[in-house]
């Protein structure tokens, strides 16, 4: 089985709480993994993880260190937390860039999955901003310069199109999804499956490594209950694990 590094999929929540003339505030931290995470240690992957905030003190910043991976998934969050840890950004201090280690990574043999979000690929209003770092050569997809959302609120259920590993055997049709990022399958790369219209889960190949875009989420809002309680989800997570990590 294969050893995975997960990063993001967590955020903090601040409240203004207003009762008439007065207000108070509230906050709290949540994650949004849990299925996906539990899905894959229940088909033996060993799994870490690291929630966005943590990012600058635990992500690797080479890829000899990254290299304890097999793949690493990017998670709803976005550029700049790779980008701007404190020493770079509140010090001046130039540190490793950390969307180029996970480019060379991918090139020197890793596998990467980036899954959609809010903060992934150009995400709301554009403020992902992956698209503007090296790692973008390494995905199976463009990316657009702007807010790429695609809500789908009455729903778009998922159409695998195309026969390979990663999908075969799996329902034709999947869950209802809410919404996605808008991408472009690059040449060279194979759509998957598709929902809305809109690629959903595409694949490729960079340099000696391998990489996947699934575009939507795999965590509410953009994920339903009843898509992740899908019988089919962990089996299409673990499929694509194992073929990013060559195993």
């Amino acid at each position: 089985m294969s050893s995975v590094l997960v990063i993001g999929e967590s955020w903090f929540v601040h409240c203004v709480h207003q009762k008439g003339f007065d207000a108070f505030t509230s906050s709290s931290y949540e994650e949004g993994g849990t299925a996906f995470l539990e899905a894959l240690r229940s088909r033996g992957h060993t799994v870490t993880y690291v929630p966005s905030h943590t990012i600058a003190e635990r992500v690797p910043t080479s890829t000899a260190e990254m290299s304890a991976f097999d793949v690493v998934v990017v998670s709803d969050v976005g550029a700049n937390s790779f980008q701007l840890p404190p020493r770079t950004f509140e010090e001046s201090i130039p540190t490793p860039d950390r969307t180029e280690v996970l480019r060379a990574f991918v090139e020197q043999g890793g596998g990467l999955l980036m899954v959609g979000g809010y903060l992934t690929f150009s995400g709301i209003d554009g403020r992902a901003r992956w698209g503007r770092t090296p790692l973008a050569d390494a995905l199976p997809v463009d990316l657009l310069d702007r807010d790429d959302r695609v809500e789908m609120p009455a729903g778009a259920e998922p159409t695998m199109v195309v026969e390979h590993p990663v999908v075969h055997g799996l329902d034709h049709r999947w869950p209802a999804l809410l919404g996605l990022n808008e991408v472009r399958a690059r040449p060279g790369s194979q759509t998957l499956a598709t929902c809305g219209g809109h690629p959903l889960l595409v694949v490729g190949e960079y340099g000696s490594g391998r990489s996947a875009a699934f575009t939507s989420d795999i965590a509410p809002h953009w994920a339903p209950p009843a898509f992740l309680e899908w019988h089919g989800y962990a089996e299409l997570f673990d499929r694509l694990v194992a073929w990013l990590a060559r195993a």
